[in-house]
């Protein structure tokens, strides 16, 4: 099994997520973390929901998405749930979870 470290805790491995950059050691991607931060929760809050990370972790992997930010958004555009497919509950936390941060 080929892994590529491409931070202190970002890699790809091609059997995890189709080579999709990820956290060592976990399942969890630098496309899952960011798409918190850009609601608007803090780095240390992100942890309340990602909570086998580490705060380390969090910010290299917002470190990551900086230097490779087209690659990111690309991964964060094809796994987007269309606004028709999103319960109206669910799209009305999610703006006040933005709101509050």
């Amino acid at each position: 099994m080929f892994a590529e470290t491409s931070s202190r805790y970002v890699t790809r491995n091609p059997e995890i997520l189709s080579g999709e950059p990820i956290i060592i050691g976990t399942r969890t991607s630098v496309r899952a973390i960011v798409g918190l931060w850009r609601l608007g929760i803090m780095p240390e809050e992100i942890l309340n929901h990602l909570p086998h990370l580490t705060l380390a972790q969090v910010f290299d992997a917002l470190s990551f998405y900086l230097d490779h930010q087209a690659e990111i958004n690309e991964y964060i555009e094809q796994n987007r749930v269309p606004d028709e497919l999103i319960h109206p509950s669910v799209i009305k936390n999610i703006k006040v979870v933005g709101e509050s941060h």
